[in-house]
């Protein structure tokens, strides 16, 4: 149910973009007496099947986007990954615009206490933490980056969740609102996590212990590695292509 509320939050984006591409506006499942299917582009491993969904619901796993092609690394992203230890990823995507200086200083000093390096993703809150230890960045591939981290501290929306799990690193989930609690909780209970850290509850000590207590538990670790290789098994794009009649390029 929490996920179908979810989705119902881009109802008005996807009517407006049917209106832009000229396409029928969609008013449900059942449509000129046809049951339109409906895909749910995350992993079965990680939320399996409710039992009392129609044949018409389907888990397909999840859905993966593709790199720009010719992307690289900035050169001073590289040079950090190599100074030092892999470091812990930190950003909140599109959370809390406008407390990037006092979520810089928490996260300065989060890091500073728990004894890390740290890559910081300017996200919406225009997060930004200097130091020899820390590197800030803007948009970059998590598929690229999150292989080579040590952790993963994020707000546990659905996006950043799949990347952090298809990585197999820990993480560190600090839930804001609508599903985050839900996915953040999802990685505490497959042992991918310590216990989350919503958000109102974030201090720089707070974060400092959860980092310590995600990186020092090796079994947050070895459940993240075996989760993400059952993963990797799965092609929920190519579910969605062959359910819809479209070949895939594989």
């Amino acid at each position: 149910m929490l996920l179908a509320r979810a989705g119902a939050l881009q109802e008005g984006v996807l009517t407006r973009l049917r209106t832009r591409l000229g396409l029928p506006a969609v008013v449900g499942p059942v449509q000129a007496g046809r049951i339109r299917p409906v895909f749910h582009g995350f992993s079965p491993r990680v939320v399996p099947r409710p039992a009392d969904w129609t044949s018409e619901v389907e888990v397909t796993g999840y859905w993966w986007p593709a790199r720009p092609r010719g992307w690289r690394p900035l050169a001073e992203l590289a040079d950090f990954l190599q100074a030092g230890p892999p470091p812990v990823f930190i950003g909140f995507g599109s959370m809390a615009p406008g407390q990037g200086e006092r979520l810089g200083e928490l996260v300065a000093a989060a890091v500073a206490w728990a004894g890390v390096r740290a890559v910081v993703q300017a996200g919406w809150a225009g997060l930004s933490a200097v130091s020899d230890d820390v590197l800030a960045i803007g948009d970059l591939s998590h598929d690229w980056l999150f292989p080579r981290t040590a952790a993963v501290v994020h707000h546990a929306g659905a996006g950043t969740t799949a990347a952090g799990l298809r990585a197999g690193v820990p993480a560190v989930p600090v839930p804001v609102m609508a599903d985050q609690p839900f996915w953040a909780a999802r990685l505490h209970r497959f042992g991918v996590a310590p216990r989350p850290l919503p958000f109102h509850e974030l201090t720089a000590e707070a974060l400092a212990d959860a980092i310590t207590a995600c990186m020092a538990d090796p079994a947050h670790r070895q459940r993240a590695v075996e989760l993400a290789r059952s993963i990797a098994t799965e092609d929920g794009s190519a579910a969605v292509l062959a359910r819809i009649g479209v070949a895939s390029d594989g």
